[in-house]
């Protein structure tokens, strides 16, 4: 017990400066209810009480980045400072994405159905509050917040990710999105795709592993692509469960067809590739 003991106080104290998970989430889910009111529990009565509220926050930021400046090693006050400027901006993101999701889904009926009831929502606005702070230099705190989402929706998406305006994640359960993945304008995905890494070696780490999707791309469920140097060209189509590793023309339409070989019962496995001439290759 005494060699246990010893080990678990010298785990506190090389961790006495984490940010605490509860104390992450609180600003989190504290500030999505500021910017949502779908997700307050106290609706804001007047423009001062928001100013105040805003106020608050902007301080509980500053206070989780000065008690940990190993984090990102600049002053947290001005850090804090910082990300609220540049709140509006993404503010306004999260709501293209609202739009792109509510353009995107037929059976959406109203935005506040999103907003109240949207893994992706949840998902994206994470991710949006998320990254703003990771490109501030800040650490942890934005994988953490993106954790919030994950284990909450089952939505991964790594905050150092790169994605455009107007993005739109349908049903979301099971989708993961690498941290050097690049995502352009008007992206939308299904359940279960991956945007991944071919590699897993460390030595990899600060090198591209995850691809890039271009403008105007939609991924239906369970389609699996993977590499730093695949490109899904714009306009393309990618269909459910298709595996690539490779890049795809502007205008691609890919899917992924069983053939049944009636002599022996054998199934194959096909993919089509169809350009914007809808020529197969």
């Amino acid at each position: 017990m005494d060699s246990l003991i010893k080990k678990i106080y010298q785990a506190h104290q090389e961790c006495s400066d984490c940010p605490s998970p509860q104390v992450v989430q609180q600003f989190f889910e504290g500030l999505l209810g500021l910017l949502f009111p779908e997700h307050s529990v106290q609706k804001v009565k007047e423009e001062t009480e928001l100013r105040i509220r805003m106020d608050e926050l902007k301080e509980r930021l500053s206070k989780i980045l000065e008690r940990n400046t190993h984090l990102h090693g600049q002053n947290g006050r001005q850090l804090s400072s910082q990300f609220f400027t540049n709140l509006e901006r993404v503010y306004d993101w999260i709501n293209q994405d609202v739009d792109a999701m509510y353009a995107g889904d037929p059976a959406a009926k109203s935005r506040t159905e999103i907003l109240r009831s949207y893994p992706g929502f949840y998902a994206i606005a994470a991710y949006r509050i998320a990254h703003e702070l990771h490109i501030l230099g800040i650490k942890l705190i934005p994988r953490m917040i993106t954790e919030i989402a994950h284990s909450r929706t089952g939505v991964d998406i790594h905050p150092g990710a790169k994605i455009g305006q107007n993005f739109c994640i349908d049903h979301g359960t099971g989708v993961v999105i690498g941290e050097t993945t690049i995502i352009g304008n008007h992206v939308k995905v299904y359940q279960g795709v991956t945007l991944g890494a071919l590699s897993v070696d460390k030595a990899d780490a600060d090198s591209k592993r995850h691809p890039t999707i271009e403008d105007h791309v939609v991924i239906y469920a369970g389609a699996t692509i993977l590499g730093g140097r695949t490109v899904i060209g714009r306009g393309s189509t990618i269909g459910g469960n298709v595996w690539l590793t490779k890049s795809v023309a502007p205008g691609s339409k890919v899917y992924y067809q069983a053939q049944m070989h009636h002599a022996d019962s054998e199934v194959t496995d096909l993919y089509i590739f169809k350009n914007e001439e809808d020529k197969t290759q």
